[in-house]
């Protein structure tokens, strides 16, 4: 037995969302506790999982909410270090009136960005069922090393490993530079989560069946799904192909989370029921409860301290079954 189903690395950070205008008509920002990984876990505990997370903040006000914000979910947070020096990253989302999202980022550098690799606990990566990171986590040189020695200590442990590429253009100093660390977290996963915009991007391709099979063809990824959002997902897998349509809410105010709601429910998944098992039913299963959830994350602003319980996922999935 492991003690943790999942540990995640990488930002911890403040996501600014859009939340109406002032009397003097100024845009309102919400401070929202965010960061794709951390997200990834509170969803995860939503579920019922064990987690535990390994990054850095500011010793500052943000980042002592964000300390705050993780532990109340629940998620470990023993190796979530405060750094004295580096402020806490901030993000502000903007989002257009077509539900498309751009990014501002206060991270030059962020305290995230400052991890140094013998400030994490290795033993405890040798004790998780899966290991999860993402792209961000390889922008500078302190947390990519970082990040490279907790992904060995993890594999050596046994563990899964999950990649989420989350690019984000503005955060790098170079688009072949992210390619470059995009690839080399391919390369290293055995669950990859990939998104239409990033299949573009990576795989020079809007054909979303054309760009898995060139990354699969590249990098051998046992398990890769895609998310194409009002399109809905697919994954695929040992030759299968399994498409779900995807659930549309009205009352949808912006999208930041829905990927990681949805990372979060297919390593639920895998945890669960082990990729092995994983049959047509079973992934059509997986990506209809994941793209249920990430639909219920877009009706809420932020992410991390709002995400749904199972209850809530099953009650939109029988309400669009009546």
């Amino acid at each position: 037995m492991k003690k943790y189903d999942v540990i995640a690395l990488g930002e911890l950070l403040v996501d600014f969302t859009m939340n109406g205008t002032s009397r003097q008509g100024n845009p309102l920002f919400e401070a929202n506790p965010g960061g794709a990984p951390c997200n990834v876990l509170s969803m995860l505990q939503r579920l019922g999982k064990r987690t535990a997370f390994i990054g850095k903040v500011g010793d500052d006000s943000f980042g002592r909410m964000l300390r705050e914000a993780v532990s109340q979910q629940g998620i470990d947070i023993s190796n979530l270090i405060m750094d004295k020096e580096a402020p806490t990253t901030l993000a502000f989302v903007h989002t257009a009136l077509d539900g498309e999202r751009s990014f501002s980022f206060y991270r030059d550098p962020g305290a995230d960005m400052m991890l140094r690799k013998e400030e994490i606990n290795r033993s405890v990566l040798k004790d998780t069922k899966i290991f999860h990171f993402g792209s961000l986590s390889m922008t500078d040189e302190k947390i990519e090393g970082a990040t490279r020695m907790a992904l060995r200590a993890a594999k050596d442990g046994g563990a899964l490993i999950s990649f989420d590429p989350n690019f984000r253009p503005l955060l790098w100093k170079s688009l072949e530079k992210a390619k470059e660390k995009i690839a080399y977290g391919i390369s290293q996963c055995h669950i990859l989560k990939i998104s239409d915009d990033e299949i573009e991007f990576f795989a020079g391709t809007v054909d979303i069946d054309g760009g898995v099979e060139r990354i699969q063809k590249e990098f051998n990824t046992p398990f890769i799904c895609a998310t194409m959002g009002r399109k809905g997902s697919r994954v695929y897998y040992h030759g299968e192909r399994v498409e779900c349509e995807p659930f549309l809410c009205e009352n949808t105010i912006e999208t930041t989370g829905a990927g990681d709601t949805f990372m979060a429910c297919i390593l639920n998944m895998i945890l669960e029921h082990d990729l092995d098992t994983m049959d047509r039913q079973r992934m059509y299963e997986m990506l209809e409860f994941a793209n249920a959830a990430a639909s219920i994350i877009t009706t809420k602003n932020g992410a991390l301290k709002v995400m749904p319980d199972r209850a809530e996922v099953w009650a939109l999935i029988e309400e669009r079954k009546r």
